[in-house]
């Protein structure tokens, strides 16, 4: 069962629904501050899932190929493109913060929307519950501080979220069954690495190009099966 996948976008929305009630009664203070904690605990989840790493030589070679492939892809262009049409259907159905300019609406939402559909955290999350089951990392409360800013149109990105998560958990599944231990472990430390970039581009310490080094992701596992198989052995004679 897909379940960290129904339980995260259900999250969102649920999330949503409180922030667009409650964020008129937040302070701006509470607000910063309290996404300033949720950046550290994106940052400690990466943390932990880089801990166990079986091969950091594989993990780093990943890492540097798949950030290259995805600059010269121009991968973040690519999402902020879908994003911003995104951003244009849902503005039609839900009105604009009034506290905000249309500007700032604009341009919070689209990050909201490229943080959840498309975020390293959300397709690792969804990669890892359909691999081994882990259905642990949910956007409740970063879903209900966002939208505290822009109303109850945070609930409404749910929807995109579901359906790119949810096809992401089906792929893991396939994938699965062509891995071994070390693969996931290595695999898990690439995401980890992504959250812990999350972490700092939402506490606003550093904006590392979270979008375009998702490819990572697919390079871990090829390379780090090689580097087991041929490398390993190779260094160990």
């Amino acid at each position: 069962m897909p379940t960290g996948v129904i339980v995260n976008a259900l999250a969102v929305l649920i999330g949503g629904i409180v922030g667009g009630v409650g964020g008129k009664y937040l302070s701006e203070k509470f607000k910063t501050e309290i996404n300033m904690i949720f950046g550290l605990a994106s940052m400690t989840m990466g943390i932990i899932a880089i801990a166990p790493t079986k091969n950091m030589a594989a993990v780093i070679f990943a890492l540097i190929i798949g950030t290259a492939v995805g600059l010269l892809l121009h991968v973040s262009a690519w999402i902020n493109r879908g994003a911003f049409q995104m951003q244009r259907i849902i503005a039609r159905f839900v009105p604009a913060n009034k506290t905000l300019s249309e500007e700032e609406f604009s341009a919070s939402l689209l990050t909201v929307i490229v943080l959840f559909v498309s975020s390293g955290t959300g397709i690792y999350g969804a990669l890892v519950n359909g691999m081994t089951g882990d259905a642990t990392i949910l956007d409740f409360f970063t879903g209900a501080i966002f939208a505290a800013n822009l109303g109850f149109v945070v609930s409404l990105i749910a929807v995109p979220q579901f359906v790119v998560l949810m096809i992401l958990f089906l792929l893991a599944g396939v994938i699965y069954p062509l891995t071994t231990p070390a693969m996931i472990i290595d695999f898990k430390a690439v995401g980890g690495t992504l959250m812990l970039a999350t972490g700092f581009r939402m506490i606003k310490v550093r904006m590392f190009p979270t979008a375009d080094m998702i490819p990572a992701m697919l390079f871990i596992m090829p390379i780090s099966w090689a580097w087991t198989t041929w490398v390993l052995p190779l260094l160990a004679k």
